[in-house]
Formats: C-alpha cells, structure tokens, sequence
C-alpha cells in the first residue's frame, strides 16, 4: 500500500525540523525510544506518526504539534489519489537537499528580523517571477 500524502508530509516536516537542529535520526530516535531506522520510516512516511508520537516529537523539536502540518494542500491528498508518487516526491524534494538545509540555519541564525525579512525578499526577487508561491 502506497504511504499516504499526509504521512509523507508529516515525515518530511519532521526531516526538515530534525535537520534544522542538526539533529540525527540516531539521537532522535533514542530521545523518543526508537531506532533510528524507525525515524527513517517515518521521516519517509512509510510508517504513519501516532498521535501522542507526535507530540513528543513536537516537544523534543522544540514545535508546536501544528508545525508538521504547515503547508499541507488537502487537495494534494485528492489529486495524488494516494499515489505511489509521493514516496517519490520526498526522495526529490528540494527541502532536503543539504544546501536548503544550510540555508536555512543560516537564515535562522539572523537575529534582526527586519534584516531576515529583507534577506528573504531579496531570495524571492531573485527567483522566477511566475511562481505559485508568495
């Protein structure tokens, strides 16, 4: 059976947070009572995250439970009809490339939020002005 789109989309929030903090599968996994080749699975969201999981991810990582959530488009659910493609997509995404990792800490790591917001616009002027996303 193919992962769902949702279980996909938690697993990769919760990659992007781990990575973020420069965090391992392995330290993870041990601070949640895992091996890390369950963080794998579900980082892939090949195993679905229960719901208490979930919360002890949040508070390990530092987010609220929403924060895997972010993003999420309902009608991706619809449209992939739960496609064996959105296994694919995690393993193409470009938010786990480790340079979008790195840019990220990097970003984070300005303090000055006007500077960060700037830094921002700057990165969305540069970028193709044809895109879906604001």
């Amino acid at each position: 059976m193919p992962a769902h789109p949702v279980d996909v989309h938690v697993g990769k929030r919760l990659r992007l947070r781990r990575s973020m903090l420069g965090m391992s599968q392995d330290h993870l996994g041990k601070e949640i009572g895992v091996t890390f080749q369950q963080i794998q699975k579900y980082e892939r969201g090949v195993n679905r995250i229960g719901s208490s999981r979930l919360y002890d991810f949040s508070n390990i990582l530092s987010v609220p439970v929403g924060y895997f959530f972010e993003d999420f488009m309902p009608e991706d659910t619809m449209a992939q009809g739960f496609a064996e493609s959105a296994t694919a997509e995690y393993e193409n995404d470009n938010l786990d490339s480790k340079e979008t990792l790195s840019l990220i800490r990097a970003y984070y790591k300005i303090k000055d939020i006007t500077i960060r917001k700037k830094v921002l616009g700057l990165i969305k002027a540069m970028g193709p002005t044809d895109s879906k996303e604001e």
